[in-house]
């Protein structure tokens, strides 16, 4: 099941642009009477996943010239770092870059066998920012940690996973800011206890497929875009970034969260 909002604009070249994506046009200011600037209000598309789940995506969050400005910022002062991971007991490269930023005293993110160092707010003033922007647009939340990816090529992934480690509660709610170049981002629903006990392997997908096609929903995340996964997303869903031949040129991605 997709669920996507493109909206049209102009396509005037643009270096930093991927392969067959466009630069949107009228993210910026508005004028209003007498020549003053208005800003206008971002659309947003909501999708009730049901089961207490929910996807907010704002296809236009950032306007587009100060989210290139963030972006050539992000990919050049940022410390990137590609680290060795475990998966399904295998030691491999991570396929993308990395670096986390959070509040001191936090519990120490861990995950697929690699803890990364966190460092301060302090260190990029630029991610204060963009943190302000989030916590304007979703004046509820108050995210203390950020998760930060880069992906270089189109080769660069992140596959089937939830974000539902213990020390962000039972009802994450996480916001991604895309910066760069689109690419889709894809939900699938976790396969129920009775579907998990047809086991594992080729044979066992093949029976699940049949058995109950998995519900799934497709995003295009634009550079200057926001979505946000709220509610049991993280205990009922999987999401990834699929690998995309014709994704030529980097995508950097912000995921902001809050650690209890």
């Amino acid at each position: 099941m997709a669920s996507r909002l493109r909206l049209a604009g102009e396509s005037p070249s643009d270096p930093h642009l991927c392969a067959n994506q466009s630069a949107d046009g009228g993210d910026g200011a508005g004028e209003g009477e007498g020549g003053a600037a208005k800003k206008p209000e971002a659309r947003r598309e909501v999708t009730d996943l049901g089961g207490g789940s929910e996807v907010v995506h704002v296809p236009r969050f950032v306007p587009r010239e100060a989210a290139w400005g963030w972006f050539d910022y992000l990919d050049t002062r940022i410390p990137w770092k590609r680290p060795t991971i475990r998966v399904f007991g295998r030691s491999a490269v991570q396929p993308r870059d990395t670096c986390y930023v959070a509040d001191q005293g936090l519990t120490d993110l861990k995950y697929s066998g690699h803890q990364p160092h966190a460092h301060s707010w302090d260190e990029f003033p630029v991610l204060k920012d963009i943190l302000k922007a989030v916590h304007e647009a979703l004046p509820e939340s108050n995210f203390n940690s950020l998760l930060l990816n880069r992906y270089k090529t189109g080769s660069d992934y992140v596959s089937w996973h939830a974000d539902d480690e213990p020390l962000y509660g039972p009802t994450p709610e996480i916001a991604s800011v895309t910066f760069g170049c689109e690419r889709e981002f894809l939900l699938r629903k976790k396969p129920s206890k009775s579907q998990a006990s047809l086991g594992s392997g080729e044979s066992a997908r093949k029976r699940l497929k049949v058995s109950a096609p998995q519900q799934q929903h497709s995003f295009l995340l634009k550079h200057g875009s926001l979505l946000v996964m709220r509610g049991y997303t993280q205990r009922d869903w999987h999401h990834s970034v699929p690998k995309r031949a014709k994704a030529s040129s980097p995508r950097i991605n912000l995921t902001f969260r809050r650690v209890l």
